[in-house]
């Protein structure tokens, strides 16, 4: 599994890497730029992410506005279902504002709230088909 984490927390980030190194090969972005660069990369390259973790408030763009660039690039691209990213929303504002705009105006596919445990994790990881 290859999975893209958009945090600019270092701590944030670390952990989460270590909850899903077992599982996936992790590239980081500390800002919103740097993960629309890496998705981006991974279009050109044909190697797709299964996951996206993005943080909802970040620098420079923020992971609402990450969020809606990656869905446009995947139509663009006309992806097919199957290499579609499964994007995880995270923050640490348990907002339900945030919640309806990331599934419903952005089309995230889940929604952690910070402190992000392994258990939860894991269970989205199911839900998403990307574990056993």
């Amino acid at each position: 599994m290859r999975v893209l984490v958009a945090e600019d927390d270092f701590v944030s980030s670390r952990l989460l890497q270590k909850m899903l190194a077992e599982f996936a090969d992790c590239d980081m972005a500390v800002d919103g730029n740097e993960a629309v660069v890496a998705f981006e990369k991974s279009l050109r390259e044909k190697r797709y992410y299964d996951l996206v973790c993005l943080d909802i408030m970040m620098p420079k763009m923020n992971g609402q506005e990450v969020l809606k660039t990656i869905r446009r690039l995947e139509r663009e691209q006309n992806l097919s279902a199957e290499h579609e990213a499964r994007i995880l929303m995270t923050t640490a504002l348990d907002s339900p504002q945030n919640v309806v705009d990331a599934y419903y105006q952005g089309g995230c596919d889940g929604y952690l709230v910070k402190p992000i445990k392994k258990q939860p994790m894991l269970e989205k990881l199911q839900q998403f088909g990307l574990i056993d």
